[in-house]
């Protein structure tokens, strides 16, 4: 069996919407002081795991974290926009309470699916759970295939899209997938190929650089 590939699902640092609980979804919003801190900070301890290539979500808050990791490593980051967070629609820039007011239907179909969109309870301009997997699982396997065997690849994204598309590599369905918590701002997960074909198993989960966590998981 050839050396396993190794796929590392890093997190963007925060922004002052993560730091408001405000949902985010595809709007632009920049890093802030302290997620400038732990993109830096996370980049060196990304480095040491020797990555061979760095892709990102092309929007800013993810794009800006790889671009420490890019600078701590040599590498090009390589933007695609199928890595990007949910589309929130309607919902982008509320808060929880703010959420629940202006659409206490979806909400409630929101958090009686355990904080995602898996049914057609959708806010306008959403978009679900499926949509979501259709689009990054094959930006996630295609991270990896280009990489030769043996060798690692980052990939910078967002805190749900990114938990449904680790969920979507290890075939888990809705129940097993949010028995996990959201990745913090810079927090990693690391997934090594197991020599079945496609097959993938995880060895670490939230993992971040020292002095810097935040529970924020809206985006």
């Amino acid at each position: 069996m050839s050396k396993p590939r190794t796929l590392v699902l890093l997190r963007h640092g925060q922004t002052s919407w993560n730091a408001e609980q405000r949902a985010q979804g595809h709007t632009d919003v920049e890093l802030d002081a302290v997620g400038r801190a732990q993109a830096a900070a996370v980049a060196s301890a990304i480095a040491a795991l020797r990555p061979a290539a760095l892709w990102s979500s092309d929007l800013l808050r993810a794009s800006a974290t790889a671009d420490e990791v890019a600078r701590a490593t040599g590498l090009t980051v390589r933007l695609d926009k199928r890595l990007r967070e949910y589309d929130v629609g309607e919902r982008s820039g509320l808060t929880m309470a703010e959420f629940a007011a202006a659409f206490p239907s979806e909400h409630a179909a929101w958090m009686a699916a355990g904080g995602a969109f898996e049914g057609a309870d959708l806010v306008p301009g959403a978009e679900s759970t499926h949509d979501v997997q259709a689009r990054i699982v094959p930006a996630l396997r295609e991270a990896l295939a280009s990489v030769e065997p043996g060798e690692t690849v980052c990939v910078v994204g967002h805190g749900a899209a990114t938990k449904v598309g680790l969920g979507g590599l290890l075939g888990w369905d809705a129940a097993t997938r949010q028995s996990l918590r959201g990745l913090d701002n810079c927090g990693w997960a690391t997934l090594v190929e197991t020599g079945v074909q496609d097959g993938l198993r995880l060895t670490a989960y939230n993992r971040v650089a020292p002095d810097f966590t935040s529970a924020g998981s809206v985006g």
